[in-house]
C-alpha cells in the first residue's frame, strides 16, 4: 500500500493551490506550514513573501484564504497577526486520515523503494574482555537505527567490529604459552559469562606482567608477529579466545533481547589481508607519506598542542598497523564489496577526530565521494546518580550484565506489586520485558550526543518519561479492547470529535512523517519523545473521554478505534526502538 499523506501534507497542499491561485508571481512559494497552540496549524510563509513581493502581508493573506475553493478539510482559516494563517482542519478530516492509517499495515510510514545500502557499525565489544556500561550505547543505539532504516526501505548490512587483534592478542596468547593452566576449566561446560570472567582475569593478569616485565614485552611482540604471519599453534589459541568471546556475547545480547547474527561479527582480524594494499594505494596516490619511517596522513586544521600537524598514522615506522589501517580497510571493503552508499558508525564521542581524520582520508582517497558518505552517529557517556562515570564502588568499570540483571530485578518487583493475575512465571518473562526496555529507553530517549544518568529508581518507574509509563498505557489499551465485548473498533467520520480526541488524533497522524525525520536524522531520540507525547496524550483522552460508557455505540466504536490505533502505533514505535510492549501488565 502506498503511503497514507498525513493531514499536514494535505493542509500544505490546500494552501499552496491558495497561494499560486491568489499571488501567480508568488511561484512554488512554501507556505511554512507547522503545529500550532493557537489552532491545529499555523502558516507563516505570507510574511518572507509579502516582502519579496512588497506587499502588505496581512492583504495578501486574506487574499490566499479567498481563493481556496470550500472543502472538507480546511474547517476554518483565520488571519492572524501581521499575516499568519490559523488553520484549524475538521473532525471529519481527522477520522478519515487515521482510518486510511489504520487499513495500512505500515500505519502509513512511507516506504523508500529507491533506499540504498547502509552498512551500521555498532556493538563493538573486545575479545578476552567482559562487556562494561560504556559498550551499552553503540548497542541499543545502533540496534534501534538498524530497525529504524529497514522499516523506511533501507537495505542495512551489520557490523560488528570487535577488537579480536593486535599487540593484546600476542600478550594475552604469550602469557597462555607460560601459564599453560590459568585457563584450565574444571568444568568443561563453563561456558559465557564464568568462561569470560576467566578470561577477563587472565587478560588483566597479562596486562600487568607486559607493563612490569621488558623480557615478557618483547616476547609477546614477537608473538604478534606469529599471530599477523599466521602461525598454526599461535592462531588456535587465538581462536579459541575468539570463539568463547563470542558465545559470551551472544549471552550478553540475547538478555539485552538483541539479535546479533554471526556472519555479522567481521572484527579487526577480518581485514588483515587489506592493510598492505591500503597502505599502498594510500602511498601511491599521494594521499599518505612517510614521515620519520612511519606512513601519515596530515590535516592543515588538525595541529597538536604545540602547534605541529597532527597526523593520521596508517602505518607505524616498524611496520606494525594502527586502527587507522584497519578503519580505511574496512571503508574499501563496505563500499566495494557490501556496495554501501552510506556508512553509518555508532561510536563514542570521544573518537570523533580519529572518525574525522579516516573519512577525510578516505574522501581523498575516492572510496568515499558524492555516491558514498560516511557517518559517526556519535554518543556520549553513561554517568552515574553523581553526574560523574559510572564505575563501581572500588573505582572499576560496571559489568554490563550486572547492570542489566539488576535493571530486571527492580522491574520484576514492580511488576510483581501490580500484578493481578500472572503467574511467576509471566512475572519473570514481563519482568525481563519491563527491565530491558526501561535500560533501552533510558538511553533512546537521550539525544545520542548528550551524557545521561544511569538512575534505575527512575527508569522502572511508572510516572514520567520512561517505558514502562508506555508499557503500562499500552497494556490498558488492551485491556479495554479485551472488555469491549461485542463492541468493535470503527472510525466514524460524522462525529464531532472532543479536544482530547482531537489532540490525540492529530499526533497519531504525524506518526508516518515523524519515523522518516528519525531515519534521515539518526535520531531515535524523536520517536522516544514521540512516543511518550503519545502516551501522554491517550492518558487526558482516557481520563475525558468514556470509552465503553460513551453515550452512543457509534461513540463507543469510534473510541475503541482511537485506542486501537494507538495501541498499534505505541506497538510499531516500541518495536523500532527494540523494546518489547507486553499485552498484559
Amino acid at each position: 500500500m502506498a503511503s497514507v499523506p498525513s493531514l499536514a501534507s494535505t493542509v500544505q497542499q490546500r494552501l499552496a493551490e491558495g497561494l499560486s491561485a491568489a499571488l501567480p508571481e508568488a511561484g512554488s512559494a512554501d507556505p511554512l506550514l507547522r503545529r500550532s497552540d493557537r489552532a491545529d496549524f499555523q502558516a507563516n510563509g505570507i510574511l518572507a513573501l509579502a516582502k519579496r513581493l512588497k506587499g502588505n502581508p496581512r492583504e495578501l493573506a486574506t487574499k490566499v484564504v479567498e481563493a481556496i475553493p470550500a472543502n472538507d478539510v480546511l474547517g476554518e482559516i483565520e488571519v492572524s497577526g501581521p499575516g499568519f494563517l490559523n488553520i484549524t482542519v475538521t473532525d471529519a478530516a481527522i477520522v478519515r486520515t487515521l482510518a486510511a492509517r489504520a487499513a495500512d499495515d505500515r500505519l502509513g510510514v512511507p516506504f523508500n523503494e529507491s533506499a540504498g545500502t547502509t552498512v551500521i557499525d555498532y556493538a563493538q565489544p573486545n575479545v578476552a574482555k567482559e562487556m562494561h556500561v560504556g559498550h551499552l550505547r553503540s548497542a541499543v543505539i545502533g540496534a534501534a537505527m538498524v530497525e529504524i532504516l529497514e522499516f523506511t526501505g533501507e537495505k542495512v548490512v551489520r557490523r560488528h567490529h570487535i577488537g579480536d587483534w593486535g599487540t593484546q592478542f600476542g600478550m594475552l596468547i604469550q602469557y597462555l604459552e607460560e601459564h599453560p593452566h590459568e585457563l584450565d576449566h574444571k568444568d568443561a561446560e563453563i561456558t559465557g559469562e564464568e568462561a569470560m570472567s576467566n578470561l577477563d582475569r587472565l587478560y588483566k593478569a597479562a596486562r600487568r606482567l607486559f607493563d612490569a616485565d621488558e623480557e615478557f614485552k618483547t616476547r609477546a611482540r614477537r608473538r604478534v608477529v606469529d599471530l599477523q604471519a599466521g602461525d598454526p599453534r599461535t592462531l588456535a589459541t587465538w581462536q579459541r579466545f575468539v570463539d568463547e568471546s563470542k558465545i559470551y556475547f551472544f549471552s550478553v545480547f540475547e538478555k539485552l533481547d538483541m539479535d546479533i547474527r554471526d556472519e555479522d561479527i567481521v572484527g579487526e582480524s577480518g581485514y588483515n589481508d587489506m592493510l598492505n594494499e591500503t597502505c599502498r594505494l594510500l602511498e601511491e596516490s599521494g594521499v599518505a607519506v612517510r614521515s620519520e619511517g612511519a606512513l601519515c596522513v596530515f590535516f592543515d586544521d588538525i595541529k597538536g598542542p604545540d602547534g605541529n600537524p597532527t597526523p593520521l598514522i596508517v602505518q607505524k615506522s616498524d611496520g606494525g598497523f594502527g586502527y587507522a589501517a584497519t578503519d580505511l580497510s574496512a571503508i574499501r571493503d563496505r563500499v566495494q564489496n557490501l556496495k554501501a552508499s552510506t556508512l553509518l558508525y555508532v561510536v563514542d564521542a570521544r573518537q570523533a577526530l580519529h572518525f574525522r581524520m579516516v573519512f577525510e582520508t578516505a574522501r581523498r582517497a575516492g572510496w568515499l565521494n558524492e555516491d558514498v558518505k560516511a557517518v559517526q552517529l556519535a554518543f556520549g557517556t553513561v554517568l552515574g546518580k553523581d553526574g560523574k562515570p559510572f564505575k563501581t564502588r572500588e573505582g572499576e568499570t560496571v559489568r554490563l550484565v550486572d547492570l542489566l540483571d539488576e535493571a530486571i530485578d527492580r522491574a520484576s518487583a514492580v511488576v510483581r506489586e501490580k500484578a493481578q493475575d500472572l503467574t511467576e512465571e509471566e512475572i519473570a518473562e514481563r519482568g525481563a520485558q519491563v527491565g530491558i526496555g526501561a535500560v533501552k529507553y533510558a538511553d533512546l530517549s537521550t539525544s545520542a550526543a548528550r551524557d545521561y544518568k544511569f538512575d534505575l529508581d527512575q527508569m522502572v518507574s511508572l510516572n514520567g518519561d520512561t517505558s514502562v509509563y508506555l508499557q503500562y498505557a499500552y497494556a490498558r489499551i488492551q485491556s479495554i479492547l479485551r472488555k469491549a465485548g461485542d463492541a468493535k473498533p470503527a472510525a466514524h467520520p460524522e462525529l464531532a470529535l472532543a479536544p482530547s480526541e482531537r489532540a490525540l488524533g492529530l499526533h497519531l497522524d504525524a506518526f508516518g512523517e515523524l519515523v522518516a525525520e528519525t531515519a534521515a536524522e539518526y535520531a531515535p531520540h524523536k520517536l522516544a519523545a514521540y512516543l511518550y507525547q503519545l502516551a501522554s496524550l491517550y492518558t487526558t483522552f482516557y481520563s475525558e473521554c468514556p470509552v465503553l460508557k460513551a453515550d452512543t455505540a457509534e461513540q463507543v466504536e469510534n473510541r475503541l478505534f482511537l485506542c486501537e490505533l494507538t495501541a498499534r502505533t505505541l506497538h510499531r514505535g516500541m518495536a523500532l526502538l527494540g523494546i518489547r510492549t507486553p499485552e498484559r501488565l
